[in-house]
């Protein structure tokens, strides 16, 4: 299967990178990053094989690729999913910042295309659990809030995962509207609390990303299986890691 990256040279897409490299039955193609066009990714960070960078979408996708990996920030990302689309090629999107409007176009750009896609938020498997932990809390336990905590660049609040829990919660039997509070301090990568409060009790589900390399095997398993996945857009990684619960 041939894989682009779409921001290839920032933190999450070096992971995105080096995780496609390194998986059996995946070739990493080309790159796209506004800086070093022409050169080798794997003269920029070490691994890539032939593939070269490119600065534009039109050169990019003119390589040919299955998928693309968009590791690019919003509202770039939107044009990189767009074009993909435009072009057959599967996007498996990272970036956050998406709006509700958003996703909804690009729900009927995919279901109008034929193309599948995918939107995850958070692509470590124990966020993934931690999702699901506490949408079953949640309907024995309603009084809920949360808490994520990233690196103090990261651009939007609240995180995608933050208020992709608590869809899942709601969608569960929650309640809605569920409070989420941000922090962004230097020191963290990627965590969340989800806070539950009963009488005389609380419940805690946490997790932590003590490093970005816990996203790599999510990326891998959604490359590999987000063109098997009927047309439209698949949002997170439930569907792949517990196929009996959403089909």
């Amino acid at each position: 299967m041939r894989v682009g990256v779409a921001g290839a040279l920032g933190r999450l897409g070096r992971v995105a990178s080096a995780a496609i490299a390194a998986a059996d039955g995946l070739d990493l193609v080309a790159a796209f990053d506004r800086d070093f066009a022409g050169e080798l990714l794997a003269a920029r960070i070490g691994c890539g094989g032939e593939a070269r960078i490119y600065d534009t979408l039109e050169a990019f996708y003119a390589v040919g690729m299955d998928v693309v990996v968009d590791c690019t920030v919003y509202p770039v990302t939107i044009d990189v999913a767009r074009t993909a689309i435009d072009n057959g090629v599967s996007p498996v999107i990272a970036a956050t910042g998406w709006t509700d409007e958003d996703i909804i176009v690009l729900e009927d750009d995919c279901d109008e295309q034929d193309v599948p896609g995918m939107l995850v938020p958070n692509f470590s498997v124990g966020a993934v659990l931690m999702m699901k932990l506490a949408a079953e809390a949640a309907q024995v336990m309603p009084h809920v809030e949360i808490i994520e905590l990233h690196h103090e660049t990261k651009k939007d609040a609240p995180s995608g995962t933050a208020k992709l829990t608590a869809r899942r919660i709601t969608e569960a039997g929650g309640p809605a509207n569920i409070p989420i509070h941000s922090v962004r301090l230097p020191g963290y990568v990627a965590h969340q609390e989800v806070l539950f409060g009963g009488d005389g009790e609380t419940l805690t589900i946490r997790h932590d990303s003590l490093s970005r390399d816990s996203f790599g095997p999510g990326i891998v398993l959604a490359v590999r299986n987000v063109r098997k996945s009927k047309a439209g857009l698949t949002i997170g990684l439930e569907s792949l890691l517990f196929p009996e619960a959403t089909s």
